[in-house]
């Protein structure tokens, strides 16, 4: 992540449902649903991960991972394609890409509406946020930055499984080739180098969504997450829906209704490719010196020492809302 035009605009509430929503929206007459997310679970499922190593592009633990998310999304129930792509990074290394495709199975009686979410898988290969120059260029674990959002969806899948009550169909999928943007150390200029993954998979997408939500470092401590601006330019109504199912299920807090900055993250060839609307839920720091992202991003601290389960719980239970909601 990210070709970081992050610049913090005027802090402003918006609008949250004062004058209704859209249809499948969530209005301020919403209550709680009943149905828990397990954030120990989801803590496990990014150990899991994190097991394999940094799972960074052309690796064994990168196509070890693979394997594994992808049985887990077949053991809840899922139907899997491995989207496989030669994609070109910025410094020439043909990046062996594999998006994971999960798409629930339908019958005559689900929901009508289906639903994208989304996150990045890969690790970032180079620790060039780090405040040592002596880990620059070490691969990181990418506890936060990549398996958190990966082990929140399967959480997810699984809760689906196990409850057939959802209000919309929900698919995943988990974007590859994210995180080889160009490094800070480098004298190369190319914004481009980003989201590589998820280009390829918009370019190639035949599938209809409502909307879609991509979720991008969502465990960390302390984390909260603001408005992004492409989220409100693309796809406004959603983040209202969202930030007001945030705060139906006792969540507000962690989602200020504040808006953030511009973040090139893979939200942005899904809605400008794909043509789906779609919001990026990414943790945003205002006050801290070493990056606007947390002080693990990018750096050889991103483990699951940082990770904290009530940031998972935070996140996990608000997507319970906006599936269950009635």
């Amino acid at each position: 992540m990210r070709n970081k035009k992050l610049f913090i605009t005027l802090m402003s509430i918006l609008c949250l449902c004062a004058c209704g929503t859209s249809k499948k929206g969530v209005s301020s007459e919403m209550t709680a649903v009943d149905i828990t997310f397990n954030a120990d679970s989801a803590y496990t499922f990014c150990a899991a991960q994190c097991a394999f190593g940094p799972r960074t592009m052309n690796s064994e633990a990168h196509e070890q991972c693979a394997q594994w998310i992808q049985q887990k999304f077949e053991q809840y129930g899922y139907q899997v394609e491995m989207q496989r792509a030669d994609l070109k990074g910025y410094d020439g290394t043909i990046l062996k890409s594999t998006n994971i495709i999960a798409s629930q199975k339908t019958t005559d009686n689900s929901p009508k509406t289906k639903i994208l979410i989304c996150a990045h898988w890969d690790s970032r290969p180079w620790a060039d946020n780090d405040p040592d120059s002596t880990n620059w260029h070490k691969p990181i674990l990418a506890a936060n930055d990549g398996a958190s959002g990966v082990a929140v969806m399967l959480e997810l899948a699984r809760l689906l499984q196990q409850h057939d009550s959802a209000t919309v169909a929900v698919d995943f999928v988990c974007f590859d080739a994210e995180d080889w943007g160009v490094p800070q150390w480098s004298d190369v200029s190319d914004g481009d180098s980003w989201a590589l993954g998820s280009k390829y998979w918009a370019d190639h997408n035949h599938t209809t969504y409502q909307y879609g939500i991509l979720l991008d470092m969502v465990g960390g401590q302390g984390a909260k997450f603001y408005q992004e601006m492409y989220s409100l330019q693309q796809a406004r109504q959603v983040v209202n829906d969202v930030w007001q199912a945030a705060a139906t299920a006792g969540y507000g807090s962690f989602f200020p209704t504040k808006e953030g900055g511009y973040i090139t993250d893979d939200h942005v060839p899904v809605n400008e490719n794909a043509h789906i609307p779609c919001i990026d839920i990414i943790n945003h720091y205002p006050d801290c010196p070493q990056s606007s992202f947390g002080p693990t991003w990018h750096t050889v601290n991103d483990d699951m020492q940082h990770l904290d389960r009530n940031t998972l719980q935070a996140v996990g239970q608000t997507l319970v809302q906006v599936i269950y909601q009635r």
